[in-house]
């Protein structure tokens, strides 16, 4: 089983970029305070880092630790 990073979208896409809001698609989120747990791949860190200020991310979690 491959590593975790759960993302929670934490602003409202109201007023960004469209390229943004196709990411928060893409990652998943619908609206504020909506949370999803994803596979850590270098698109997801993407995809994250373009809208880190709507969203927070707890590190990567090993299925170890579980």
């Amino acid at each position: 089983m491959a590593r975790t990073v759960k993302v929670k979208q934490i602003r409202s896409s109201i007023g960004t970029p469209h390229k943004q809001r196709e990411c928060l698609k893409g990652l998943g989120l619908r609206r504020i305070n909506h949370e999803r747990e994803l596979e850590d791949t270098p698109m997801v860190r993407g995809l994250i880092f373009k809208v880190k200020h709507l969203v927070q991310a707890d590190p990567p979690k090993s299925p170890i630790e579980d």
